[in-house]
């Protein structure tokens, strides 16, 4: 189920007037409005895009942060807003209860009144029923009034009861109607922060896979990869090795730098995985070095983005399903 909830509430209208109950039976209280849910799809996976052509990686740093920022903005509005809808409920359900309470207070009132009124009406048919002439006249024009006055009361108490719940409605539509257009709104900017974020990622640079010698995404800084992050497709560990005689551990794997050349920006390692170990030399910063492991049937891949004296910086790039190969 969705945890947006339909911004367009169901009839509001209160319903048509039906004949006056008997005295002792109050009127049914109002139904409160009903709110639906729908379902929520989330958006397809992004297409597989052309080469880039990393020319504006440098523009771009900066708005892939931004734009992650603002995604954890909007869905902190979302939560906001969907935190006011409940309020709002709560209080409209306070209100109509506190009418309901009203309402039935008035019935027992307009009960008690009516019931005063139809006594006096009996008495005074009674008194009509023993006098003559003038006498009786007089008391069958108090029967006349006595019993407009009833009709009156009990008109008065219907048209309260009628506004009341008027007004309520009215209230309950601006406030659904409100948060229904708020939700709508940040909906339509997480879909458009989400397609501004694709399209960055799209362009970011690309190298040659040494196994499969396709064209894979890789990351030259700290906010190209955060971008990868953003797409969920990989696990990445970032790592700083430094020249020693025992090898590094880096995740499930084992790198011994051996040589760096920070001039050329080449270095030498022992790779070792699977208890395996390989040499790769003389290999330069942002090349991806893939290998295979029995813990995926993809590729790893390890890139160095810096190279110093004694040192590099970089990141494994693992995949996410990982199944024991055959």
């Amino acid at each position: 189920m969705s945890i947006f909830p339909d911004p367009s509430p169901r009839s509001t209208e209160p319903p048509a007037p039906a004949a006056p109950p008997p005295p002792s039976a109050p009127p049914p209280p109002p139904q409160a409005p009903a709110f639906a849910a729908t379902p929520y799809y989330p958006p397809p996976p992004p297409p597989p895009v052309a080469e880039g052509t990393g020319k504006k990686i440098p523009i771009l740093f900066g708005a892939v942060i931004a734009l992650l920022g603002a995604n954890v903005y909007l869905y902190v509005q979302l939560d906001h807003v969907k935190k006011n809808l409940a309020d709002n409920n709560t209080a409209l359900q306070a209100q109509l209860d506190k009418l309901q309470e009203a309402s039935s207070l008035t019935n027992r009132s307009n009960a008690r009144k009516v019931d005063e009124l139809k006594d006096q009406l009996e008495r005074a048919r009674r008194q009509a029923s023993q006098l003559a002439g003038a006498a009786k006249e007089e008391a069958l024009k108090k029967v006349d009034e006595t019993k407009a006055e009833l009709e009156a009361a009990q008109q008065a108490a219907k048209q309260e009861l009628k506004s009341d719940i008027s007004q309520a409605s009215q209230a309950a539509d601006t406030k659904i109607s409100a948060v229904g257009t708020e939700v709508s709104s940040v909906k339509s900017d997480v879909a458009t922060t989400n397609e501004k974020l694709e399209k960055t990622v799209a362009e970011l640079k690309r190298a040659t896979g040494e196994i499969d010698g396709h064209s894979v995404l890789i990351a030259t800084n700290g906010k190209e990869l955060a971008a990868l992050r953003a797409l969920g497709e990989r696990t990445f560990v970032e790592f700083t090795v430094h020249k020693a005689k025992q090898p590094q551990k880096v995740a499930d794997v084992a790198i011994l730098l051996k040589r760096t050349d920070p001039k050329k920006n080449r270095y030498t390692i022992e790779l070792t995985a699977d208890d395996k170990t390989v040499e790769k030399k003389d290999r330069g910063v942002n090349e991806p070095l893939q290998f295979m492991t029995s813990k995926a049937k993809q590729p790893y891949e390890l890139v160095v983005n810096d190279v110093k004296k004694d040192t590099i910086v970089g990141y494994l790039s693992i995949p996410k399903v990982l199944n024991v190969r055959n």
